[in-house]
């Protein structure tokens, strides 16, 4: 396996989506495209699958130097009902021009710390959201929750309201690790916020961990899946720590990389922590992500109806997700768009009327053919161009980047269909990347993704 981790382990995507964010068309994108795209979507799809939404909650009291995420670090929560209030104009302008009423499918408040927000003001805003809205008839709601102040009375009033699901970020309990990263939340934080979930009636409890990090071992690593084990939350996605310093914003230069795994060291934690999973009932779904035989995203599974986007993987999969908040992505399948990444200028732009959209991409036939596979092997790890649908002309280049992956054991080619082998799971995203004609056509001139491995 080294020789291969030292072969593989290079910059790639992660392919939340396809193309990637990198290689969106800005330049021809408008509003006008997205609007039209949306509304396409929208009528093939609602009465069928209905709508997801993904509303992004930015605000957290303090840095995570772990996190590439979008965020603004505040203690002030007098900016919770002002940033609530320009996300439901956001949802009116989409419903203004949908005309008929959405059918909700799907609901996740993702962060930033959406438990950074009161539960009244989170009351207000999923009440307002629903309003102009259809449920469908078994929706699935779900919020990452911080076990520092996710309280009882933030899943009491989330569970009345619809919510189903939700995930705690842990990511390590060793406390040098903790320190390095700036997220300090003993066991005893994560237990107490689990066990009231589970009370309140949550049907799936997740817990977020992260391996690769500073500091970690094996040993530290064994501790906290132990931990991990006493609790048995239904889900667990145990991510690879993604090393962006160079991404303005992430705070990753709180640490040196001289004190971060080596390749090979962070491909053992991942080995070595899916083998405890494993014998602790969890089975591998995907990439980075384990659940239960009981849980939904395993059934799914099961069910080849798994889906992935940018909210990870989801046991349902709806044709259109709008995406409202400051840097939010929606996908209508035929085209991507984001919003603005600044809290004011978000906001600037919602008071104006627009859509606040900063950059978008519409898919062409070839980029929709690709993307289908790619979601294939991220999900189902195998696709097939046996279906002319499914062919492109490029696909004998892409068989011959592949037939190296073979000779190495990471798939198995035959009769027009690829297969991941177990060896190759840990390589998906460079299986992946043999598809991504984009990326091949225009390489980067400088590092704009995590290494794969």
């Amino acid at each position: 396996m080294k020789h291969l981790i030292r072969k593989y382990n290079i910059p790639g995507p992660r392919y939340t989506s396809y193309p990637t964010v990198p290689y969106w068309d800005d330049e021809s994108f408008s509003q006008g495209q997205w609007q039209k795209s949306f509304i396409k979507s929208f009528e093939e799809s609602n009465d069928k699958s209905g709508i997801s939404l993904y509303i992004h909650l930015p605000f957290c009291e303090s840095l995570c130097t772990f996190c590439a995420c979008h965020k603004r670090i505040t203690k002030q929560h007098s900016v919770e009902r002002p940033y609530l209030e320009a996300v439901l104009k956001e949802w009116q302008i989409y419903t203004d021009v949908l005309g008929n009423k959405p059918v909700i499918s799907e609901l996740h408040l993702g962060g930033g710390t959406p438990t950074f927000f009161s539960p009244d003001n989170l009351k207000f805003l999923i009440e307002e959201i629903l309003s102009k809205a259809i449920l469908a008839e078994y929706p699935e709601f779900s919020f990452e929750g911080h076990p520092n102040n996710t309280t009882s009375e933030h899943l009491e009033v989330l569970k009345q309201l619809g919510f189903t699901r939700v995930s705690f970020g842990v990511q390590d309990y060793d406390s040098k690790v903790q320190s390095a990263i700036h997220r300090i939340q003993p066991f005893e934080n994560v237990q107490k916020v689990t066990v009231a979930a589970r009370d309140a009636g949550y049907k799936s409890i997740s817990h977020d961990l992260i391996f690769g990090l500073p500091f970690q071992t094996w040993a530290t690593m064994r501790e906290t899946i132990q931990k991990t084990k006493s609790l048995m939350p239904d889900r667990i996605a145990f991510y690879s720590y993604a090393h962006v310093p160079w991404i303005k914003g992430t705070g990753q230069r709180g640490f040196d990389e001289r004190d971060l795994p080596s390749a090979e060291e962070k491909r053992a934690l991942y080995e070595n922590g899916k083998e405890l999973l494993s014998e602790m009932g969890y089975v591998e779904i995907g990439m980075d992500h384990f659940a239960l035989p009981t849980d939904s995203l395993y059934k799914s599974m099961q069910q080849k109806k798994i889906h992935r986007n940018f909210m990870g993987y989801t046991s349902s999969s709806t044709q259109l997700m709008i995406g409202l908040g400051m840097s939010a992505i929606s996908d209508s399948w035929y085209a991507f768009a984001q919003n603005e990444k600044s809290v004011e200028e978000y906001i600037r732009k919602i008071e104006q009327g627009i859509l606040p959209l900063i950059r978008g991409h519409v898919l062409n036939q070839e980029d929709l053919v690709i993307r289908r596979h790619i979601l294939n092997l991220m999900c189902l790890l195998e696709t097939s161009w046996e279906d002319e649908k499914m062919n492109l002309p490029q696909m004998e280049e892409i068989v011959l980047r592949l037939n190296e992956m073979e000779k190495d054991g990471l798939v198995e080619l035959e009769n027009k269909h690829l297969k991941v082998t177990e060896k190759g799971g840990a390589f998906v995203r460079n299986i992946a990347m043999a598809f991504d004609l984009r990326l091949l056509r225009s390489k980067p001139d400088s590092r704009i993704f995590s290494m794969t491995v």
